[in-house]
Order: C-alpha cells, then structure tokens, then sequence
C-alpha cells in the first residue's frame, strides 16, 4: 500500500482532509488506527494524510505511529484540547477528521463526516446514540447519566448542537474552525467546539457512527466527574441567558409581583393557604436577587463579547444603544429614592405615634417595598457603573 505521502504527491493538488489523532501512551492501538486510516484514503481515493499529536507520550507511541505512516508532532502542552489545537494548527488539509487514538473510532468508515464536508458543513459531529454503542464500550454511569444530560442541557443551551455533545469523532473546516479561536487546553475543548461553532452561526451536522470498546488495555484518560463538571461549567459561562437571565426574569417578576400584591393587598389565600407579611418579605428578597442576576445576565454577556468569548446579537445591540450608563444610573437613582422616601414616610408614622408599638402587619407592608426598591436602585446605579467601565478603550500594554 502506498503511504499517505505519497498519495498526495501523486495527486498534486491540495490535501483535502488530514486525520487527526491525539495521543498519550497508545502504544497498542495508534498503529491499528493510523493502517485504518491509511486504508480508508487509499480506498476513498482521497489527497490526504494521518497526524498524530503526540502529548508527551513515554511508550514508543511516537515511533509506533510513524512507522504505520502517520506524520507525528509533538503537543508540548498538557492536555486534550492543547493536543487538538496543535493538531490542528499543523495540519495540511482542509478539512479535518480527528478521533481518539485508542481504536474505539473505526477510521476505516469515514464517509459520512467527508459528504456533510463537502455538502458545506463547518462542523460534523458523530452521534454514537444513533450509530450504536457496542457492549463494554462507554460505561455505564457515561451511558446512561453522564453524556445523556450533558447533550441534553447542550443542545438546550445551544440549538442547533448535535445530540452527542461530547462525541470525540467529528470532521470540520480547518479555516473556519482556526477563526473560531478556540483555546481550552483541557477536555472542554470538545464543548468549546461545539459552543462556538453554534453561537458563530456555523452549519452544524451529524453523522451515526458507532462506539467500540478501546483496545488499549488500560484505564481511560476521562475521569468521568471531574471532567463532567468541568464540560457543565463550560456550558453554563457560555450561555448568561440559562445562568442569569431567564432564572432572573423567573425571580424578579415573580419575587417583585407578589411582594406588590401582598403590600396593596395584605393576605393571600391558595387554598388553605394564606400569604402574609413573612411571605412578602421572602417574595421581596427573592425579587432582589432577581434583578441582581439579571443585572448579571447583561454584564457578563458585555463581557464575553468585549473579550471575544461569544459574539454580539442584535437584541444586545439594542438593548444597549437604549440603556446607557447615563439612563441605568437615572433610573436607579429614581428608584432608591423612591424607596427612601417610603422609608422616611415610615418612620414619619412611627414618629406621630410616639415610637410606641406598631401593627407590624400593616407598617411591614411599607417598609419591605421601600427597602427592596432602594436594594433595587443601588444594584441599579452600581450595574450602570459597572456596564460603563467595560465600555472604557482598553490600556494599550506598555503605555
């Protein structure tokens, strides 16, 4: 069989897809999974080659990998994302296939990935749930709690995602996934991909595949909850609208809304219940928060978008071309001294009985709104503070 090189210098054009296999001491398998490869472009007729991104591997996996006809560089840095991204940089085709090198991935079949390619998509994702998981090769917790609920929230998050969010077999563009700018130098790479290939607007496919157990023998590099936690963090930094904003909308008009009919109303009955002084007060406390996450919910997404983490969106656009600093901190200001004046109208009533005792049922139905409303305005003015300085040009480094 002639090798990779010289398929493509026979065909003397562009290489068109480069495989690409991360690698940490997969002496047993890398060899079997760079002659699959090698078989899958020879029998496609593809201008092609095999990568292999070595993370530091102490076994021979390198000289392994290279004798089966691979084309081997070393990841100096740590970790399954560094691995891929310097895979990726050093790659010469334009697109990219990259799967585990642990023979779990038949890269003997790659038809699918190479049609959606060439059909336009920027990124294709394998979905072992659809292709088929074979006995003993995900385990059981992954199976069945792990990937489901992580795909789950995923494509929540982030419609349009694959329904294998975590699936380390998938082909992209090169170029539109270098523009991406992805950096993670762990195993949220995987999410990273995926977040950003979505959020950008990119076409996104998927293609069935199926899941085999490894052969390499040995303990995998997943540790199941710590990278799982570490892939949900991902998601939630990556999406302010499920951490902040909808739970905020959820708090304030909630919170706020029965706190205002408990003050004008004074008791509410549900059934056999009956809502009181105590309830609006937790009510008012919980509306609070509420615009304090919501407040949340704008600044982080200022933030990623100044830095370049997630792009803007025309709703952001507008609601920030309305709410200036000037018109938050004016609006905060109305508020807290709204909520002082209904204080000081308190302690007015307090004053004209002489500071002797109240009926705090009907004096707490004034102070608790108050006091929110001036919760409410300082978390207004500070937010408008806040939102200004991220706007500031940033400080050119050395000046």
């Amino acid at each position: 069989m002639a090798d990779v090189a010289s398929t493509t210098r026979m065909t003397g054009g562009e290489i068109e897809l480069t495989i690409l296999m991360p690698c940490l001491n997969e002496a047993v398998t890398v060899g079997r999974c760079v002659e699959k490869a090698k078989g899958y472009l020879a029998r496609a007729g593809i201008s092609g080659e095999i990568l292999v991104a070595d993370n530091g591997s102490t076994d021979g996996s390198q000289r392994l990998a290279q004798a089966a006809g691979a084309r081997v560089i070393a990841a100096e840095q740590r970790g399954y994302g560094a691995a891929l991204q310097a895979g990726i940089a050093a790659a010469r085709g334009r697109y990219v296939i990259m799967g585990d090198a642990d023979d779990s991935y038949d890269f003997g079949d790659l038809d699918g990935f190479i049609s959606r390619l060439r059909d336009g998509n920027a990124l294709v994702m394998g979905n072992r749930f659809k292709g088929g998981i074979r006995p003993g090769a995900m385990p059981f917790l992954n199976r069945y709690l792990g990937n489901p609920v992580l795909s789950f929230i995923g494509v929540l998050f982030f419609k349009g995602a694959s329904g294998d969010f975590h699936c380390g077999l998938r082909g992209f563009d090169r170029k539109a996934i270098l523009d991406l700018g992805l950096f993670m130098p762990g195993m949220e790479f995987a999410s990273e991909m995926v977040v950003k290939a979505v959020v950008n607007g990119l076409p996104v496919a998927e293609v069935p595949i199926v899941l085999h157990p490894d052969g390499r023998g040995r303990p995998p590099h997943l540790r199941p909850w710590r990278d799982g936690w570490r892939h949900l963090k991902f998601l939630l930094m990556h999406s302010p609208r499920w951490l902040y904003l909808y739970p905020g909308l959820i708090m304030t008009l909630g919170g706020l809304g029965l706190m205002t009919l408990l003050a004008l109303a004074g008791s509410i009955s549900v059934g056999s219940i009956v809502l009181q002084v105590h309830s609006m007060l937790a009510a008012g406390v919980i509306g609070l928060l509420g615009v304090q996450t919501l407040s949340f919910a704008v600044l982080a997404r200022q933030f990623a978008v100044r830095e370049g983490y997630l792009p803007s969106t025309s709703i952001l656009d507008r609601v920030r071309r309305w709410a200036t600093m000037e018109k938050i901190t004016l609006t905060g200001v109305i508020v807290l001294l709204a909520g002082l004046s209904g204080l000081l109208l308190a302690v007015l009533g307090w004053a004209m009985l002489d500071f002797g005792a109240l009926d705090y049922s009907l004096t707490m139905r004034a102070v608790v709104p108050s006091l929110v409303a001036m919760g409410v305005g300082l978390q207004l003015v500070l937010s408008g503070f806040l939102s200004g300085l991220l706007d500031l040009p940033r400080v050119k480094s050395g000046s």
